[in-house]
């Protein structure tokens, strides 16, 4: 997002608020939203812990309508995903996922993108990520939403985002980090957690 002061972000999926936290900490305005009565609980408890204040919604992101058609500068999608990504530290997700679980949740994540363009100012920026090794919850929903005229396009991370890890940057300038990068800093887990992330602006 960048620079987020005094800006207005809806974090859906929000639950448990570690984003939001980050978030309303760098001087954002953040709605969490999340359906789980339980887990908005819990959000609400860990900003307490920390002294931060941000709006919530118990809703499915999906269906969520912001009071009075409020439009936000930015928009964070943490999607529901298969956690591929997260297989060196939960070796058991090869086997508890299917291929008709990829299937369903690129679909709910497809509908999320394109709901997230319609809670975006022009100019908004767009930030989605998922935990998932598979291009359908990565690359091939963000290429979804941009070929259906959602009016979002993409804004490429740039290598001074990245701190020099330019090998987690892919060509279309999203964020593509693999299990196998960084291996040799950390011996004992060998590497980084899968994960994907781009960022897209309203136009």
């Amino acid at each position: 997002f960048g620079d987020v002061k005094d800006k207005t972000i809806a974090d859906l999926c929000a639950a448990p608020g570690g984003k939001t936290a980050q978030l309303v900490h760098a001087g954002a305005q953040v709605t969490a939203v999340d359906r789980s009565p339980n887990r908005i609980a819990r959000l609400r408890e860990n900003l307490s812990r920390l002294s931060l204040e941000a709006g919530t919604a118990v809703a499915d992101a999906l269906e969520w309508q912001p009071p009075a058609g409020e439009l936000f500068d930015g928009v964070l999608i943490d999607a529901p995903c298969a956690a591929t990504g997260t297989i060196r530290r939960h070796p058991d997700v090869a086997w508890l996922k299917q291929e008709a679980d990829i299937g369903a949740l690129a679909a709910v994540q497809k509908r999320m993108l394109q709901k997230a363009a319609t809670l975006l100012k022009p100019g908004g920026t767009l930030v989605y990520c998922t935990c998932s090794l598979e291009p359908e919850e990565g690359e091939q929903a963000v290429a979804s939403v941009l070929a259906a005229e959602s009016g979002l396009r993409r804004a490429p991370v740039g290598r001074d985002e990245v701190a020099g890890l330019d090998e987690i940057l892919t060509a279309d300038g999203d964020i593509r980090t693999l299990p196998s990068h960084l291996a040799h800093a950390d011996s004992r887990l060998g590497g980084l957690d899968g994960f994907y992330a781009a960022r897209l602006i309203k136009s």
